[in-house]
């Protein structure tokens, strides 16, 4: 039983994130990034995307694990309702980068619907403050709603994907001012 209990909180330390230090009011780091949408290269700028209105950039470990499918799929589903708010969403990720261009056109992932960012080393997510602590070569699980002035206005900071979309949703329309 104490080997069960002890593998147990290994576990919960290897998956633990880092705890979000960047926080509402905080100017969100500029970053460009080579990035894929519908399986298609391009390079994402968050300065370009900010012009257009708020920005969730929300980091995820890795493609093509369980909590990071189900999270992509999920904010493919709600897609029209962020674009009903003119905002913008970009999933950045450390983990399995080499996989990004499928998983962003898959329909049980992103299906075209979004961007996905490569984050090589790490670079984006520390700036955002947002590693793994027990895995520091992938991202955390950490969503950011950034206004189009590129003040961070929501942190939500869960490894569990399932309530990233409402978070976000909820902020962006907060921001617009809409229920």
């Amino acid at each position: 039983m104490k080997t069960y209990v002890a593998l147990a909180a290994l576990a919960a330390l290897i998956a633990t994130p880092a705890l979000a230090t960047l926080k509402p009011g905080d100017k969100a780091p500029d970053f460009s990034a080579p990035a894929y949408l519908a399986g298609k290269p391009f390079t994402f700028k968050l300065a370009d995307a900010l012009k257009k209105g708020p920005v969730v950039v929300y980091f995820f470990p890795a493609a093509h694990t369980t909590g990071c499918n189900l999270e992509a799929h999920l904010f493919s589903e709600a897609i029209d309702q962020f674009k009903a708010q003119k905002a913008t969403v970009i999933g950045v990720t450390a983990g399995n980068i080499d996989q990004l261009a499928a998983f962003s056109s898959e329909t049980e992932h992103c299906g075209g619907k979004f961007a996905v960012a490569a984050d090589a080393n790490t670079a984006i997510a520390k700036e955002y403050d947002t590693v793994l602590v027990k895995k520091p070569d992938w991202s955390g699980r950490t969503s950011y709603v950034v206004a189009k002035d590129g003040k961070i206005v929501h942190v939500y900071d869960n490894l569990n994907p399932a309530d990233h979309v409402t978070e976000t949703l909820t902020a962006v329309k907060a921001l617009n001012g809409a229920k």
